[in-house]
């Protein structure tokens, strides 16, 4: 456990197991008022040592000047890149929030976490599909190198995941008792996509999109094999 961070709010202390564990909970303990804050824009003070099976505890103490400075800074790295701009929306919608990075070969994945992030996920995922945009962008301005890029908050992606794959059964399931399309719902081009790579598994309907954006939505109809003669 942390304790309350300092009335200046330039200090945090961390516990761990290790002083370097603890140094690490500090930092996060600063991230959310601090985004993308790195150790070169702060200095550490060992408060206790971690002594006959005890914790250690460190505070940490941000050099304002130093941290804006280096938020100026564009990074090189594309995942740097994505943290940079997730964290400072989040630091503008006013959340106390922090931003993870996971890198794989196919992907940059942000996980922002905190409480009450419904303002950066907005109506229907609006806000938080824009964000991951911005994100996209930047991280490969510049680079022809790019893989997806995914900013994710409170669980959002996969909770929105699941509610899509109902929807498309329920449609197929209606599509196939009635003989007939059926219409979904407006969707934003990626999560008419997940539906379309979710039935595209089946063989008894196939899918395709009609209309123009906004309102452009994904159609669901028996495959030819399944129609009523």
């Amino acid at each position: 456990m942390t304790d309350e961070p300092p009335a200046d709010g330039l200090s945090a202390e961390g516990e761990g197991d290790t002083v370097g564990e603890a140094k690490w909970a500090a930092m996060k303990e600063l991230e959310p008022r601090f985004p993308g804050i790195t150790a070169d824009s702060v200095s550490f003070e060992v408060v206790e040592e971690p002594e006959g099976g005890g914790l250690a505890r460190v505070r940490a103490n941000v050099d304002e000047d130093a941290w804006r400075a280096a938020a100026e800074v564009i990074p090189e790295e594309p995942g740097e890149r994505v943290r940079a701009v997730v964290g400072r929306i989040v630091h503008a919608l006013g959340l106390r929030a922090t931003v993870d990075i996971d890198e794989s070969d196919e992907e940059i994945r942000a996980t922002v976490n905190g409480d009450e992030l419904g303002l950066l996920i907005g109506k229907h995922g609006t806000t938080i599909d824009a964000v991951q945009h911005l994100a996209f962008r930047a991280a490969y301005r510049g680079r022809e190198d790019r893989k997806q890029v995914t900013v994710d908050a409170a669980g959002y992606r996969e909770r929105r995941e699941t509610a899509l794959h109902r929807m498309a059964d329920r449609a197929a399931a209606e599509a196939l008792q009635y003989d007939r399309p059926v219409e979904l719902e407006p969707m934003r081009a990626p999560e008419r996509k997940i539906v379309h790579t979710y039935l595209s598994e089946r063989t008894d309907v196939e899918t395709h999109s009609e209309g123009d954006e906004p309102d452009r939505r994904l159609v669901v109809s028996p495959a030819p094999a399944f129609r009523e003669p």
